[in-house]
């Protein structure tokens, strides 16, 4: 988990480009979703941190962002509400 206010905007995309961050995440909220999400843009930057897989997003207790991440985020409810 990288938090945005520790990358510089260079850093960023390399990391992008290099495929070390592939999901970006709210902390506040506990959500992440894919870097292209149109609700993932307009969050706060102090508030966005990225992921370098899903794996890593679910393992801090993350769910699936239900905008760019419909079907994920369905069988994470569906599992949640067992």
């Amino acid at each position: 988990m990288i938090q945005h206010s520790q990358l510089s905007p260079e850093s960023l995309r390399s990391k992008i480009h290099r495929r070390e961050i592939r999901f970006g995440g709210n902390k506040k909220l506990k959500i992440y979703g894919l870097l292209s999400c149109r609700s993932g843009k307009r969050m706060r930057k102090e508030n966005r941190i990225f992921f370098i897989n899903e794996k890593e997003a679910l393992q801090n207790n993350y769910r699936p962002c239900g905008h760019c991440m419909r079907e994920a985020y369905k069988k994470w409810r569906n599992y949640r509400f067992l």
